[in-house]
């Protein structure tokens, strides 16, 4: 039986391993602990799937809850995957959000069909400016 929980307390050691589970982990900083231990500290929506007491599925997100959520991470061990938990993460996700908030949500490349399928709208409009990178100033 899978238990989900709203904002409970994880540790950046627990959100590595299911990020390592999930394949997930070759485009996140598992390697930085600090990192983890921010980005894990520092959402403010959390959904969790526990089994038997192991944390196997995360789905974290920043969000103002009223107008945009950013799912930044959805991530399911492999050995539970296809049985419709990251979906089940997804919809907890979006039921604590108000009625006008639209869950929005990078995609790895595999996943495209996944979120196609399910009824996300695929956006071109995204951009993003890495750390090292510097604002134009022509």
């Amino acid at each position: 039986m899978i238990r989900y929980a709203i904002n409970s307390t994880i540790s950046a050691e627990q959100f590595i391993e299911v990020l390592q589970k999930s394949g997930l982990a070759e485009r996140r900083p598992v390697d930085d602990v600090s990192c983890i231990k921010g980005m894990v500290e520092n959402a403010n929506l959390t959904v969790t799937a526990w089994h038997e007491g192991t944390l196997i599925g995360v789905a974290r997100s920043l969000t103002d809850f009223h107008y945009a959520c950013y799912l930044s991470d959805l991530a399911v061990d492999k050995k539970y995957q296809h049985q419709g938990i990251g979906k089940k993460l997804m919809t907890l996700t979006q039921e604590q959000l108000g009625p006008r908030c639209k869950l929005i949500l990078f995609a790895a490349p595999a996943a495209d069909s996944y979120y196609e399928k399910i009824g996300f709208t695929r956006n071109s409009r995204g951009w993003v400016l890495e750390r090292n990178q510097r604002l134009d100033e022509t």
